[in-house]
């Protein structure tokens, strides 16, 4: 798929924030192939008003990968995942996991 060959990747977040002020609000990301680090990303949001809808966009670069490498990932499915933290004051305060496959419509 050509998504594994792009130079830059750009990603919206979009999130609400309660009736209470947040503070350091930073987003950490990593993506793997099984145990090998792609990418590491780390977004800071700073200070959150209470009571907003925020709408933040992150464009960055995307790791330039073999042709070994992409073919293995396509080969692979669900064998590249993602880790997000979430934190809040340093605080963690959310972790998701993703799974990904590259093989579709192959």
């Amino acid at each position: 798929p050509a998504f594994l060959r792009l130079k830059h990747v750009g990603a919206t977040v979009e999130f609400i924030v309660g009736n209470k002020a947040v503070n350091k609000f930073r987003m950490i990301e990593r993506h793997f192939f099984r145990d090998r680090l792609l990418k590491s990303f780390d977004f800071e949001f700073g200070f959150c008003i209470p009571n907003s809808k925020n709408t933040c966009e992150h464009i960055y670069d995307f790791p330039q990968l073999s042709e070994s490498l992409i073919n293995e990932m396509i080969s692979c499915p669900y064998e590249t995942r993602s880790d997000s933290f979430y934190f809040v004051e340093d605080r963690l305060i959310m972790h998701n996991k993703a799974d990904y496959a590259y093989n579709g419509g192959l």
